[in-house]
Parts: structure tokens; C-alpha cells; sequence
């Protein structure tokens, strides 16, 4: 199915807009994203951008990417490295180096070029409920360690990926009771209030996570690689295009990692519309 949607994409699509098209992924942040890159670029050059949103996950973004289907999209450091150019997770005292090492590669491998951080990161979230952490004194993974009857919900990518369940079982020694439960990241934080699951592996600025009071677990052993939020962009389309660098440029460090849950909250719980959520963010920055 994947193959097929990158060959409808890439391969059979219509010739390249003239317009600047901005990609996302298929969740909220990533819509919001994609919208913050839309809007900065067509305050810059006063010209309308183009949207093409809910590109299901990180390859087919990239296919687009590299196809000239799209002329940029926001992607994260860590998913990067480990899902994309599908190099190991570095050791924990090297994490530093993840966005030099990504910006090179994609540079010589791809010609893109990978921007200034937006910011903030969003990395992989061990979420419980607040109840269970105050009762249990869980505040970090470790302290999962020899509770073997805990139910475990995870997203359909992280249950595969390399930075994912795999890895994070043997990094920490835990033991889940039977088989993950596998649903839509949508789908999951309802589930752990409902008490279908215990423990689940959400994303650190998601909206649920505050407003449904779940505790993130500390990460102690430093598992996860850094998953800073970048906009990447095709260099011939920067070069087209001049006013996409100023508009990143403008953006980079605007967004910290509470405003992005605020945002991703508004969106999904409050069921706003996400042009006005990012316009309210934007006037809020002075931009």
C-alpha cells in the first residue's frame, strides 16, 4: 500500500507547482507545522502556498521530498537519522552530535538542506496515568523494571522502528504482559483513560498528555536520540525561492516544546481551526 502511494505520488503526479508546496505528515503537530511553515512563507512573499497535508509518515514525506512533489516539510532529528537515513542510535554521550550528522547527509545525500531547529523537540513520550504514577512513585522508565503484568499501547510506527519498542525493551530490561496494543496515536491516550492499557508511547507535545493528566516517564537511561523539530527544503527550491529562507529563519527557536501541546490541544480537543490556532501563535511572536 505504502509502495503504491509513493508511485501515485511521485511517479504519476501532475508537473511541479510553480508555488511554494509544503508537506506534512498524518497528525495534528505535523498539520500545525506545516501550517506555520505555509503562512511564514506567504507573509514573506505575499504569494499562496501550496498545502499538501496528511502524507501518511516519514517516507512517503520523503519520497515527496526527493521527488520535487513537495518543496519542504518538517521533520525530527532523531526519526531522521535512525528512520530515514537508517543509521544506529548513536551512544548517549554523542546524542549532541544527531542534527550535524543529519544536516550533512542530507545535504550529500539527498540536496537538501536541513534548517535552523524550530525550537522544541518532540521525542517518543512513556506516558502512564497520574493517578498510577503518584500511587506507584513512578517518575522514570526504570521504575517499570519487574512489573511483567503492565499493559503496553504503542503507535503502528514505533512498534517497528529502530529507535522503537525493540530497542527500548532491551535498553531498560522491561517486560510487558503479552503483545502490545497497536492503534492510532489518536487512539491511544483515550485508551490509557479508559483503562484499557496501562502504559503508552505517545509524543512529548501532545495536547491529551497535559490535559488528560498523564505523567511522562524520565527517559533515565537516555534511550531516545535527540528529535528536534527542523523544516528540511529542497536547496533548488530555496534557490527559486529566496523568500523560504527568510521566512526559516525567522521561525527558528520560536516554538518551545508548551506551546506546541497548547497548539495540538487547541486543534484536536478544542476542535479549532488550525490556520487560526498558528495565526493567534504567529501575532503572539511578533511575526
Amino acid at each position: 500500500m505504502v509502495a503504491l502511494l509513493v508511485l501515485l505520488l511521485v511517479g504519476c503526479g501532475p508537473p511541479r507547482s510553480s508555488r511554494v508546496v509544503i508537506g506534512a505528515k498524518n497528525f495534528t503537530e505535523q498539520v500545525v507545522l506545516g501550517e506555520m511553515l505555509a503562512q511564514e512563507i506567504e507573509a514573506v512573499t505575499g504569494e499562496r502556498v501550496e498545502r499538501r497535508f496528511y502524507l501518511a509518515g516519514s517516507y512517503l514525506c520523503q519520497q515527496a521530498l526527493v521527488g520535487g512533489r513537495i518543496d519542504g516539510y518538517v521533520e525530527y532529528t532523531g526519526t531522521a537519522l535512525t528512520a530515514i537515513l537508517k543509521e544506529p542510535l548513536p551512544p548517549a554521550e554523542d546524542r549532541g552530535g544527531v542534527l550535524g550528522r543529519v544536516r550533512d547527509d542530507y545535504e550529500r545525500r539527498f540536496g537538501v538542506k536541513v534548517e535552523a531547529p524550530l525550537g522544541f523537540e518532540d521525542t517518543f513520550a512513556m506516558a502512564v496515568r497520574g493517578e498510577d504514577a503518584r500511587r506507584f512513585g513512578w517518575t522514570k522508565i526504570s521504575d517499570l523494571v519487574g512489573r511483567p503484568e503492565l499493559r503496553l499501547g504503542v503507535g503502528y510506527e514505533f512498534e517497528s522502528r529502530p529507535d522503537g519498542l525493540a530497542g527500548l525493551e532491551k535498553a531498560y530490561g522491561l517486560r510487558f504482559a503479552g503483545r502490545p496494543r497497536t492503534m492510532e496515536l489518536g487512539l491511544l491516550y483515550r485508551a490509557l483513560a479508559q483503562k484499557q492499557v496501562d502504559i503508552v508511547s505517545g509524543n512529548s507535545t501532545d495536547g491529551p498528555i497535559r490535559a488528560l493528566g498523564f505523567k511522562v516517564l524520565e527517559d533515565d537511561k537516555g534511550y531516545f536520540p535527540p528529535y528536534e523539530a527542523v523544516p528540511l527544503f529542497r536547496e533548488d527550491s530555496l534557490k527559486a525561492h529566496p523568500g523560504i529562507q527568510v521566512a526559516m529563519d525567522r521561525l527558528a527557536g520560536k516554538a518551545t516544546a508548551e506551546e506546541m501541546q497548547g497548539m495540538n490541544d487547541a486543534v484536536d480537543a478544542q476542535h479549532r481551526d488550525v490556520g487560526d490556532v498558528v495565526r493567534e501563535w504567529r501575532r503572539g511572536k511578533g511575526l
